[in-house]
């Protein structure tokens, strides 16, 4: 227990700014509500699916693994979307005990202090590992797939592969950025290929293993495309031979943007999202790296690793030309964090001027990550005020059939959807039946919320209508539209 008692009270830390009050700091919204729509479906009435979540670019479909993933968690929470944000929660947690414990094996226990505890207080870490949604599992797995990749070759345990297929299959159905983690596993594999006289057979074998488990992993999605006119490999090709606007493949293009990207990383995942400072560190975390390969060191490989799984990372997202959101670093958030940890533990072994400097830095790097904690400021409560807007809506629709539409600028309707069913409300789809009354939930963020002669199609295709009543929750307006008389007259 002594022992590890650091280890757990990390942990701790970790599930405190993951867990607490994690339904009201959750994100509730369009994509959250159509998982949860989803699943359900298939735990309550049994239908499989072959694909995942769609992209934001082009009409492409991720695997349906996540899905399949965060079931359970719907199943045991009794189907409140609670459950599945706190699996997602765990594998964060999780996410930081493997940090811990590949540090600790990799370099030692100073290593892993300092890093899974910067990682356990990132603001942006705990922003994305708070809620369900598919790219936030993505560097439980990602991590893995480093890990049974340098741990398979550096120690000639082939069987390892197979687990590195895995990791990738899971990291790839998250988010397609985990596609760069492909170079970075050919230049380790080539690496040690051309090192190793002679190559067991195992070498191989496995490898070939490792394959067949990816390709294997794809067969939801063939089965779709072979439905669907090959949606999704049209889609495909369509991104990499139309790259006007998406991405560049000539690799030197990535260039320009590997130090702004570098300097983005730092400042969004170690600094709490200040950029005064993200230069400096940059160009400490580059001369510190230097420092570290250049001496004569058994584990460096262990640091090469890991920077070269960071640079390719970084390289990758330079050839996109669109903008950089912070989830797209999930396949190579623990980085970093691994990184600056090595830096300020071969700090303090040096001299006492540097052990003072490299704590100063440390506990400099703490409290920008905490004066940035999403816990500081209030719970947004979407969860709450989903359920409480839909309750309303039921209320003052007498239990008389009704439809529904939603005004927003960035979210959509399952969320609602999802609790109108489970509250078994009498709402019909338009295109189905037009009911008497029309209920139009406005969020009125960058928008306009007039409901009345709206080019929204769930609310023009209603007809003719005056609002009968308006009310509010939350800063959200919610309208009840009734037919005019001119339109019941038309009918």
């Amino acid at each position: 227990m002594k022992k590890n008692l650091i280890l757990i009270l990390i942990l701790i830390i970790a599930a405190f700014f993951r867990l607490y009050k994690i339904d009201g700091y959750m994100e509730f919204l369009g994509d959250q509500g159509r998982d949860v729509v989803i699943v359900r479906d298939l735990l309550k009435n049994g239908n499989l699916f072959f694909i995942g979540p769609q992209t934001s670019i082009g009409n492409m479909y991720l695997g349906p693994f996540y899905y399949y993933l965060i079931a359970p968690s719907l199943l045991l929470a009794n189907f409140n979307p609670v459950g599945p944000s706190i699996f997602v929660a765990i594998l964060s947690i999780l996410t930081v005990l493997l940090i811990y414990k590949i540090c600790e094996k990799w370099f030692d226990k100073s290593t892993a202090i300092i890093a899974s505890i910067l990682y356990s207080i990132s603001p942006v870490v705990i922003k994305y590992a708070n809620f369900s949604w598919n790219p936030n599992v993505m560097p439980f797995f990602a991590l893995l797939f480093v890990y049974f990749l340098v741990e398979g070759l550096t120690q000639k345990k082939y069987k390892y592969f197979l687990y590195v297929s895995l990791a990738f299959v899971m990291a790839l159905n998250s988010h397609y950025l985990a596609i760069l983690l492909l170079p970075f596993a050919g230049i380790f594999w080539l690496i040690h290929l051309i090192k190793t006289k002679p190559v067991s057979k195992d070498f191989f074998l496995f490898t070939l293993f490792a394959i067949l488990i990816f390709v294997v992993s794809l067969t939801p999605q063939i089965l779709f495309d072979l439905k669907h006119q090959n949606q999704n490999l049209n889609a495909l090709i369509k991104f990499f031979t139309y790259r006007e606007t998406t991405v560049n493949l000539k690799a030197y293009k990535a260039l320009p943007a590997f130090i702004p990207l570098a300097n983005q990383i730092n400042a969004r995942l170690l600094l709490g999202k200040n950029e005064l400072f993200s230069l400096f560190t940059t160009i400490f975390t580059l001369i510190g790296s230097i420092f570290i390969l250049i001496k004569k060191d058994t584990k460096k490989i262990y640091f090469g690793a890991v920077l070269l799984w960071l640079i390719i990372g970084i390289g990758g997202l330079g050839l996109y030309k669109q903008h950089i959101y912070d989830h797209y670093f999930g396949f190579i958030f623990p980085a970093p964090f691994i990184i600056i940890g090595v830096i300020l533990s071969r700090l303090i072994k040096l001299n006492i001027c540097t052990k003072i400097i490299s704590f100063g830095l440390f506990f400099g790097l703490i409290y920008l990550s905490l004066i940035e904690t999403p816990l500081r400021y209030p719970p947004n409560n979407q969860l709450l005020t989903t359920q409480t807007i839909v309750k309303s809506i039921i209320s003052e629709s007498s239990q008389q059939p009704f439809n529904f539409a939603l005004l927003a600028k960035q979210n959509y309707d399952p969320p609602y959807r999802y609790y109108f069913s489970e509250y078994s409300s009498p709402i019909s789809l338009l295109q189905d039946k037009i009911t008497d009354q029309l209920f139009v939930v406005c969020e009125p963020w960058q928008i306009d919320c007039n409901p009345i002669n709206n080019p929204e199609w769930n609310v023009a295709a209603f007809g003719w209508a005056k609002i009968d009543k308006q009310w509010e929750i939350n800063g959200i307006k919610i309208y009840r539209l009734i037919h005019s008389e001119a339109d019941k007259k038309q009918n």
